[in-house]
């Protein structure tokens, strides 16, 4: 993942907010490297995160695949339905194309980094303007990290290119990709 912003899409509010959503849903958007990961393997590891054939109870936490074009959609349409087959069981993943992105607030983006105190104030530091803090690529790959997301080895194989300190770094490879 080249970065992730949490956004809401998907419904006609104007502005929403998390308290004021709409009908809209809470969604992560993706920049990615097509040339490192193709949307096809994108959308494997969208399958494998979560349970997409359970309800959940709210248009705010529905699970959807936004897509900005036709190829993404038949490319996401095909998946689903080999998806659906492998499972055995019908998926309530909406496709949907992309409207318009709403940035969610500052405390939503990058979570798990958020939660990491002393990660977090070697961020605030690279990145005093919270816009920036939300567009950085190494913020999106430790908060993936900090998820489970990867291995310690590609932490190992990255870690110098994320600008953290001695500190920060031990801490990344401690608690991230467990």
């Amino acid at each position: 993942m080249v970065r992730t912003r949490v956004r809401y899409a998907g419904g006609r509010k104007h502005n929403p907010t998390y308290y004021n959503l709409g009908d809209h849903a809470e969604t992560v958007e993706v920049d990615y490297d097509p040339g490192q990961l193709s949307y096809e393997q994108l959308l494997a590891f969208f399958w494998a995160a979560h349970n997409p054939c359970a309800g959940h109870g709210s248009r705010q936490y529905m699970s959807a695949v936004f897509y900005h074009n036709d190829a993404q959609k038949e490319l996401t349409l095909d998946c689903l339905a080999r998806e659906q087959a492998t499972r055995g069981t019908r998926i309530v993943t909406e496709v949907l194309p992309v409207t318009t992105f709403y940035v969610a607030e500052d405390y939503h983006q990058k979570y798990l980094l958020r939660a990491q105190a002393s990660l977090m104030k070697e961020f605030r530091a690279m990145y005093p303007d919270p816009k920036d803090f939300m567009n950085s690529t190494a913020a999106t790959r430790v908060n993936g990290y900090l998820g489970g997301n990867g291995s310690k080895e590609m932490i190992r194989k990255e870690i110098d290119q994320l600008g953290l300190s001695p500190e920060g770094k031990s801490t990344l490879l401690r608690e991230g990709a467990r």
